[in-house]
Order: C-alpha cells, then sequence, then structure tokens
C-alpha cells in the first residue's frame, strides 16, 4: 500500500537558511543523542568507531605492509610507485583542494578528466564529498562546526575525525552548488566506487604486471602502500598544518606556515597564507619555497590545460604581514614599562612644580611639559651629577634636546618611566633676558 506524503517541519540553521526536514513517525520531540555525544567506555567503545573508514585507512594498510613482507620490491615498482604517489597527490592538491574545492583556477577538460581520475586513486571520497567538508572547515575553522578541528586534539584531526563516527547534523553547512553543476565531479560522485577500485588497486597492478611482471609488487606497493602513505600526506593538512609553525598573516585561528609540512604535503604547508587568502591558486608565494603543486598548475597554463589563475594583489597580502607584524610589536610593547601613562598623571602649575622641588627636597626635572623625578638617576648619571642637578627646578627641554646634549631613545625610554606629572599649559622656559640681565619665566 502506497505511503502517504511525509510531514515536514521548517528548520532554520544558524547560517540563516532555511529547509525542510521531514518529522519522524510518533515524533515526541526528543532527539536521540549521537553516539558522539556519548563518553566512550568499555561497554559502548565499538559503538564510536567508524568500521568503514577504519577498514580503509588502517586494516587494509596493515595488510598491505604484512603483504610486503612476502613480496620483494623491484626497483621499477618503487620508481612507478613514487611517480604514482605524487599523481595522485595532485589530484588531492591541484584537484580536489585548488580547483574544485576554492575554484582557484580553471582547468580544460582533459586537465579536469585526468584530476577527477587521480584524485580517486588516492582514495579519500569523491570530489563533493571532500570539497563540501573542506568547505565547512574553511567556514567553521576551530569551532565545533569545523569536521576536523585541532582544537579536538592534533590525532582528532589527522585520523580520529575519519575513525570516530560523527554527529553530520553539528558540521557545519556549505554550498557546493557549483559542484553539482561540474559534469566531472557529478559523474566521479556517480560512479565513485568504480572509479576508486580502478584507479587505486587495478591500474598500478596492471601497469606493473603487464609492465615488468610485477603483478604482487604493483598490487601491494603502487596500490595499497602507495595509498597509505598519500593519504597520510593529505591528513597532515588538517593536522601538521594547524599544529606546526608560524602564523605571518593571522593568529586567530589555527593555520600555520611550516616547510617541514610543505615537503610532506606537495606544497600545501603554508597553511596560514591559505587560509588568509584561499582563492589563490598559491600556497607558497616566494620562489625559494616548496610547492610543487603550484609550479604544476603554472605549467598546466603554459601548455594551455589551466587558465584564470587567482592571486590576491601583493599589496593586500603585504598588508596583512605588517598588520601581524604590529601585533606582535603591540603585543611586546604591553609587556614593557613605559611609565605611568600621561593622562593618569597629576596637573601641577609651574609654581606648584618649582615649591615641591623646594618644600621636598625632591629633584624635579620638566622636560617637554611633563614632570620627571630623576632623584634616583643622579648618581648614574653618564654626564656627571652636576650637570643634571643644575636642571633640577627647571625646564630642561632645551637641554635634554640638543641644547647640552642630544639624547638618544634608550634616554628617552627611561626618562618616562621617571614621569611624576605633567604642566600645566605645556611649560615654561626659565631664561635670562640678555641686555638687562633680567631673570623672567616665559
Amino acid at each position: 500500500m502506497a505511503s502517504g506524503p511525509k510531514l515536514r517541519k521548517a528548520v532554520t540553521f544558524d547560517d540563516g537558511t532555511t529547509d525542510y526536514v521531514p518529522l519522524r513517525k510518533k515524533y515526541d520531540g526528543v532527539r536521540k543523542p549521537h553516539i558522539s555525544e556519548q563518553p566512550m567506555t568499555w561497554s559502548n567503545w565499538h559503538k564510536h568507531i567508524n568500521w568503514l573508514n577504519c577498514t580503509f585507512v588502517i586494516f587494509i594498510p596493515i595488510l598491505g605492509f604484512v603483504g610486503a613482507y612476502w613480496v620483494p620490491l623491484q626497483l621499477y615498482t618503487l620508481l612507478f610507485a613514487v611517480l604514482y604517489y605524487f599523481n595522485t597527490g595532485l589530484g588531492i592538491t591541484a584537484g580536489y583542494h585548488r580547483l574544485w574545492a576554492h575554484s582557484s583556477f580553471k582547468a580544460a577538460l582533459p586537465l579536469k578528466v585526468y584530476l577527477a581520475a587521480v584524485g580517486a586513486g588516492a582514495v579519500e571520497g569523491s570530489i563533493r564529498w571532500w570539497s563540501k567538508g573542506h568547505r565547512s572547515h574553511h567556514r567553521y575553522t576551530d569551532t565545533e562546526k569545523d569536521p576536523y578541528s585541532v582544537n579536538k586534539g592534533l590525532l582528532y584531526s589527522h585520523m580520529g575525525w575519519l575513525v570516530l563516527k560523527q554527529d553530520h547534523r553539528r558540521i557545519g553547512r556549505s554550498d557546493v552548488t557549483d559542484l553539482d553543476a561540474d559534469p566531472v565531479v557529478v559523474w566521479q560522485h556517480t560512479n565513485y566506487l568504480k572509479s576508486v577500485i580502478t584507479m587505486s588497486l587495478i591500474f598500478p597492478t596492471v601497469v606493473c604486471g603487464l609492465g615488468w611482471g610485477d603483478w604482487a609488487g604493483g598490487f601491494i606497493y603502487g596500490g595499497i602502500l602507495r595509498i597509505f602513505f598519500v593519504q597520510q600526506a593529505t591528513f597532515c593538512i588538517n593536522s601538521l598544518a594547524h599544529w606546526l609553525g608560524d602564523q605571518p598573516f593571522d593568529d586567530r585561528n589555527s593555520p600555520r606556515d611550516n616547510v617541514i609540512t610543505a615537503l610532506v604535503t606537495l606544497g600545501e604547508g603554508y597553511h596560514n597564507f591559505h587560509h588568509e587568502f584561499p582563492s589563490d591558486y598559491r600556497n607558497a608565494i616566494q620562489w625559494y619555497q616548496y610547492d610543487p603543486t603550484k609550479w604544476s598548475i603554472w605549467i598546466w597554463k603554459k601548455i594551455g590545460l589551466a587558465y584564470d589563475l587567482k592571486t590576491f594583489p601583493s599589496n593586500e597580502i603585504e598588508k596583512g604581514r605588517v598588520q601581524q607584524l604590529q601585533k606582535k610589536l603591540d603585543q611586546q610593547r604591553a609587556k614593557l614599562d613605559w611609565g605611568v601613562p600621561l593622562d593618569q598623571l597629576p596637573v601641577l602649575s609651574w609654581d606648584d612644580f618649582v615649591l615641591n622641588c623646594r618644600a621636598d627636597g625632591r629633584a624635579l626635572v620638566a622636560i617637554g611639559g611633563v614632570i620627571h623625578d630623576v632623584a634616583s638617576f643622579i648618581a648614574d648619571h653618564p654626564g656627571g651629577k652636576a650637570l643634571i642637578s643644575s636642571a633640577v627646578g627647571k625646564d630642561a627641554t632645551g637641554i635634554f634636546n640638543g641644547g647640552v646634549y642630544l639624547h638618544t631613545n634608550a634616554a628617552h625610554n627611561l626618562l618616562s618611566t621617571m614621569r611624576v606629572g605633567i604642566l600645566r599649559g605645556g611649560g615654561e622656559v626659565e631664561i635670562w633676558k640678555t641686555g638687562g640681565g633680567e631673570k623672567g619665566v616665559y
């Protein structure tokens, strides 16, 4: 008997979008907690494990290492495995990541087909699935909606998010309508299982088998173990790139730049730059920085396979760098003693300033409209006691700023720690008028 239409209710998500989700029969208004929300115990640990993913990223690689004990590694197989590792790695870094997830360049159909094929050979999900999660990662970096947030631990961001079950309702939403309009992406997503088996295992086995008779070596080294290493390298983008290195552009989130991560990930290690300028086809902007993915895209452009390579203006990149440098300088500056802030000092008239010197026997000197107590420094004054003592109770602005000696930045900084007041009106200068010898205050 045909069932009637399902009841639906409108749900508004955090990003403001609204969707209609089906209601369960006998809906009681209480959602059963997802297994990820429950503590792991000896009795339920197996329910926390995503056994399908564990099979692909843990169990099969273990079988590959065991099989390698009985299958000798031939030179040609090794060379092919390394070459295919590089190609399948590019399928992820240049294809899945920079082409489809970030649209940092456009590719001709032959290049798209190649990247989709070798990307499947890395066994990291379809283009659509991978890009959807990665866009959520960028949009919700380091939050609960980040599918592989490093704040949940280095191991979690590396592999834990795969081997442990996640509540997909908690992962941030992302727009992939552009990918749904790409025939290559749609075909690979629809035929992913056939694509991944063909490109990850059958292709390397056939190449090594027909090429030099090493069928078993092609399956073990060109297939299983190569998959393991390219997966682990890619996982480092989610873990090491958010844990190891510097943050020259922004330190509000976890992404970092590090040459070691770049070497491991085919150039994806300059991750602080990438998160600041995600649509730039480059990760490394300096010629000496390791980014083979960038150079591959550049070469494809030269031969007509890639076009519309996106780059952020160098002026904007440098502004980000300078702003971060200024932020670090401000943080260091805040740790130093720069003296009592001027707006917190008492304001004295000239007469009060002089009176304080005479009445209390204090060694007060006025410089630039600010009153300083130099009593503790008189004995250590490099110019001698007599000179600094002669300025007590007077405005020594001219003396300090070149009249006797043009003091250094260090002297200005030290003097700022001695300030005790402000002169009303900005300061007065005591002089001897020439001609009549009349003493006056101006």
